[in-house]
């Protein structure tokens, strides 16, 4: 892909403050988008867009609770008002609260159904009616929903996060089908990361220590690795090209697939 393949293209990236939603942001930017960069954490998404803008490209935040309709009707308006347009939808807000099934609560349940499959699923609702022909921006357009290889995979301790993440490679097949039936210009896909040592990563590695899985969180990680073909952990920058692949003009032909960048451990 060239230097600039999103040269011109305005993208919204949920969660993406840090960890890899911030790495998505980063690399859609070096690609040539523009970024507005959504997020609950005020402070830090503000410090991100700033960061991002340094390199040259047109940033901005919006604050984001992904369960909530009506905020994210705003932080459409305030994408396409701030940025020029809206092109691409990253859908990469999460949350994983690990449980063996036996000790499973109710509450968590719920809040990763709210995040991961109703916060997924506002977002590309209000992606199809700013993208479509006579939406707010109506130029078509891509969205990437961040799935899991726990979506592929019976990982133990995570059968709720498992549940939700293969909820959205459906989801995303899905609206695929309906943005293609319908005549959006929207192409939608999802990624299916493998294990990144994020601040998400790395707590799950030591819940699994608090569940009784591992000795020590470096043995859950190891374990990782064992289960892993390519024989590392993955990286952000790992996620984030393959996010831009998605998006760009390279991919125009790829619509409700699901690309795994797990170094193999869900084949």
């Amino acid at each position: 892909m060239s230097a600039k393949t999103l040269a011109g293209k305005r993208a919204l990236v949920t969660g993406g403050a840090r960890g890899i939603g911030a790495a998505i942001a980063q690399a859609l930017a070096d690609a040539g988008a523009a970024i507005m960069i959504a997020d609950i954490l005020e402070d830090v998404g503000r410090d991100t867009a700033a960061t991002i803008a340094k390199s040259g490209a047109k940033t901005g935040f919006v604050k984001l609770d992904v369960t909530d309709d009506q905020q994210w009707e705003r932080a459409v308006a305030s994408t396409v008002s701030t940025l020029g347009g809206y092109d691409i939808l990253i859908n990469n807000a999460g949350v994983e609260i690990t449980s063996l099934v036996i000790d499973v609560r109710a509450e968590d349940l719920r809040r990763m159904c709210d995040v991961n499959i109703v916060g997924v699923g506002l977002g590309m609702k209000h992606a199809f009616r700013a993208m479509r022909p006579g939406g707010a921006a109506g130029a078509g357009g891509a969205i990437v929903n961040i799935a899991s290889v726990a979506a592929t995979i019976a990982f133990p301790a995570i059968a709720g996060y498992s549940g939700t993440k293969s909820a959205v490679d459906r989801m995303t097949r899905v609206a695929a089908m309906e943005a293609g039936k319908l005549g959006y210009g929207v192409r939608v896909n999802c990624l299916y990361p493998g294990l990144v040592p994020t601040d998400m990563g790395m707590q799950l590695a030591g819940d699994i220590v608090k569940v009784g899985l591992a000795p020590d969180p470096n043995a859950a990680v190891a374990s990782v690795i064992e289960q892993t073909p390519l024989g590392r952990l993955g990286e952000v920058g790992d996620i984030a090209d393959a996010a831009v692949f998605l998006c760009s003009n390279e991919a125009r032909f790829i619509t409700g697939a699901g690309l795994p960048v797990d170094g193999g451990m869900g084949m």
